[in-house]
């Protein structure tokens, strides 16, 4: 299948949950048109009143830092990395912000990264990164694997207890909703990523496919997001967080969602791509009203 077919497919997808959701309540709130500069955003991440943005490949290497009104405040140049394909961006509990470069559709790639900004620089419009994890998963043995293995694509992570998480995008043919959920230790250097669960979302590509995640401020619960829904994990241990419980929330509004973080404990934000005139667009929901 071509690209310009895919990208038609995608269109009419997007049209068509549009429009069997139109009459349905979303939980969703609008709070922002996103700039027309930002088209593709694929990561998104918080702290004070900001919201640093990143785009996937194709585009700039840059941070671009917006408000919740989405008024660009800040555009920072990352000068020492290329955008192979940033796929999520995240802070850890220092203000120290990470970009996820393990865009991997095709599964071919042997060059995966996380790139560390120091809190101290995001201050500048020009930045060097700090340090870069490269990683490698055991079990892909194959570049690419079999069409009915491509289990290696990462569009979503975060970094909680001095490890990053990071949840698989399944692109496999005959899809099930299967992820791999991958623990790396954030220090600079190689690392074999370890498998440490294997969960299932559902089994409707087009609404079952992980597109990021984000770990709440005080870190006790997180989330994964799709076009459609989101997954909220609660009630883990600190050493094990796939011990907790897992439930699915149904966000009853379909669209590109590529992005997801936590405003507060109990609030996140969504933002979405923006394809033809549907999208592009900062939300706001409260889990308790996801819940309901």
């Amino acid at each position: 299948m071509t690209t310009t077919i895919k990208a038609i497919l995608g269109v009419i997808m997007v049209l068509f949950y549009s429009c069997e959701n139109k009459n349905e309540a979303t939980v969703l709130k609008q709070i922002a048109d996103l700039p027309k500069e930002l088209k593709e955003i694929s990561g998104i991440a918080y702290s004070n009143n900001l919201l640093y943005t990143i785009e996937d490949s194709g585009n700039p290497n840059e941070v671009v830092v917006i408000d919740t009104l989405g008024k660009i405040t800040k555009i920072i140049s990352v000068t020492n990395i290329e955008n192979t394909d940033w796929e999520d961006v995240t802070f850890d509990n220092k203000g120290n912000l990470y970009i996820g470069d393990f865009g991997n559709n095709d599964n071919v790639r042997k060059d995966l990264a996380i790139h560390k900004i120091n809190h101290s620089d995001l201050q500048n419009n020009e930045v060097k990164t700090a340090y870069k994890v490269t990683f490698d998963y055991p079990e892909q043995t194959d570049f690419p694997p079999k069409k009915k293995d491509l289990m290696f694509d990462v569009e979503a992570f975060f970094e909680y207890n001095n490890n990053f998480y990071l949840f698989t995008k399944n692109r496999s043919r005959g899809f099930d909703g299967t992820s791999y959920i991958y623990k790396i230790p954030n220090s600079p250097g190689h690392h074999q990523a370890k498998l440490i669960k294997t969960i299932t979302t559902c089994g409707d590509y087009h609404n079952c496919t992980i597109t990021s995640a984000a770990i709440s401020t005080n870190g006790s619960k997180f989330v994964l997001l799709s076009h459609s829904k989101v997954w909220l994990f609660e009630n883990y241990s600190q050493d094990d967080i796939t011990s907790g419980k897992m439930t699915e929330l149904d966000l009853k509004h379909y669209s590109q969602k590529e992005a997801i973080c936590f405003k507060n404990n109990e609030e996140l934000f969504i933002t979405d791509e923006r394809v033809k005139k549907i999208g592009g667009n900062v939300y706001v929901v409260d889990l308790q009203n996801l819940r309901e």
